[in-house]
């Protein structure tokens, strides 16, 4: 008789959000450290 071992479906949905939520996590850092050394420049602006 032959088994067949397949991960269950829940097991791989949650290996998938768990990935991504890794991947969204880590891409979530850079955008912030990019936009903060942005922002805490100071603002020049031109006389009128």
């Amino acid at each position: 008789m032959k088994t067949n071992n397949k991960p269950a479906t829940s097991k791989l949905l949650k290996r998938f959000d768990n990935e991504l939520m890794q991947l969204l996590m880590e891409d979530l850092k850079v955008f912030r450290n990019k936009n903060t050394h942005r922002n805490n420049q100071p603002v020049i602006q031109k006389a009128a």
